[in-house]
């Protein structure tokens, strides 16, 4: 068998090299049998490169105006050169942010939504294929939405209903899932800013006929002060009245305190706030990060005269006393064996301490009556014996020490 010599060996693998390389330019050519830039790439030398760098420092320093896209608008010389330039498949010759749009928007696109309840043409006979029901040749008879006839339109003939106006809208994701697509902003204006007004105009006016009334009730004999009452405006009055309770503040809170939005305010100005009720620096501390104070600012002072007695004071009365009260006989049960779990079966403890409350009281009662039975109650209002209130006199009685009558 002969070998192949070295010289066919160089041939056959220089044109192995060609066909490689014809195949490589087939591939990367554009149908107009171009090169694109990936397969021609153009190498600057170090003068380009330099001159370019220096171009582009100047353009970020604003000493060179700023390179023009193809549309004719400024690129922004700090936008990074891997947002900038663009892919080589896209055969880019001039500078362009094209790239970097929305290439799926449709910019004949617009939100838009059924209009709802709208009707095209009314038949005046009926006609074949249509809605046997009320006429219309939109839906069928099994699918309508007007109220059953005795007669159809199929048989009278009469009264077709007007077709539907069906129309083809193609959304886009987030078109299908927009919560606020066909709503008309002045619907708003319509059903709420009316109606507030009307509100508002409904108020002043029974105000006005209050305060009519109140002065032909006391028949105030000066006139001018009369009239200077009735020109007094009676939505300002009824401002003044409820300023305290109507202010309104926007008010930013932290994700620890609650949520973020307005806030309507309760407090009035007189209220005090309860860390300046006790102004001594040993007095009850108040955390200023949580807003509170558990102890009491003033534990000398009269219960029933002070307003703020701790926050404490919410955790022993109420239904939370109630509550640990429920907790400390769930752990005392627990501890005596039962199987009783608060936070497994609240239920069941409920139970458990509702029943046992009752017999408790059920043996208190009759311990009471059992000792009352045997001892009796002197602070009753029961009526004594005629001889015990009848049975009184002076006369002397001796004794001697074993209790017997001397005389």
């Amino acid at each position: 068998m002969a070998t192949d010599s070295p010289d066919n060996r160089r041939r056959k693998t220089k044109i192995q090299i060609k066909r490689r390389q014809k195949t490589k330019m087939q591939i990367n050519a554009t149908p107009n049998n171009e090169v694109t830039p990936f397969a021609k790439a153009t190498f600057k030398s170090r003068e380009d490169h330099r001159k370019q760098m220096e171009l582009e420092k100047a353009r970020k320093a604003g000493l060179a105006p700023a390179e023009i896209d193809e549309d004719g608008k400024e690129i922004n010389p700090h936008i990074p050169r891997y947002m900038s330039s663009a892919p080589w498949y896209l055969n880019a010759d001039r500078p362009s942010l094209k790239h970097q749009r929305n290439w799926k928007s449709d910019p004949n696109h617009k939100n838009c939504s059924y209009d709802r309840g709208a009707k095209t043409y009314q038949a005046h006979k009926y006609r074949k294929g249509a809605c046997e029901n009320c006429g219309a040749i939109t839906h069928t008879s099994k699918t309508c939405m007007e109220r059953p006839r005795k007669a159809g339109a199929k048989l009278t003939g009469k009264n077709i209903a007007p077709d539907e106006k069906i129309e083809v809208i193609e959304l886009d994701y987030e078109g299908k899932r927009d919560r606020w697509n066909g709503y008309d902003p002045t619907s708003y204006a319509r059903d709420v800013i009316e109606r507030h007004e009307a509100e508002h105009e409904a108020r002043k006016k029974y105000l006005k006929e209050q305060k009519l009334k109140k002065l032909e009730e006391k028949n105030d004999s000066d006139d001018e002060d009369s009239e200077d009452g009735l020109k007094i405006d009676e939505a300002k009055v009824d401002e003044s009245k409820q300023m305290d309770f109507a202010k309104v503040d926007k008010r930013v809170r932290t994700t620890g305190g609650g949520c973020t939005g307005t806030v309507r305010n309760l407090r009035i100005r007189e209220d005090t706030a309860k860390y300046l009720l006790n102004l001594d620096v040993n007095s009850a501390h108040y955390d200023p990060k949580s807003r509170s104070m558990r102890g009491d600012p003033l534990p000398d002072m009269d219960p029933n005269e002070k307003f703020y007695c701790g926050d404490n004071v919410n955790r022993v009365s109420g239904e939370a006393l109630e509550f640990k009260q429920l907790n400390i006989h769930v752990w005392e049960v627990f501890d005596k064996g039962n199987d009783v779990h608060m936070q497994a079966a609240p239920s069941q403890a409920e139970l458990l301490n509702k029943s046992y409350r009752i017999n408790k009281e059920m043996l208190r009662s009759k311990a009471k009556e059992a000792i009352l039975d045997t001892y009796g109650n002197a602070a009753a209002d029961d009526v004594l014996p005629r001889e015990l209130l009848l049975g009184q006199s002076e006369r002397e009685v001796e004794y001697d020490r074993e209790g017997r009558v001397i005389k």
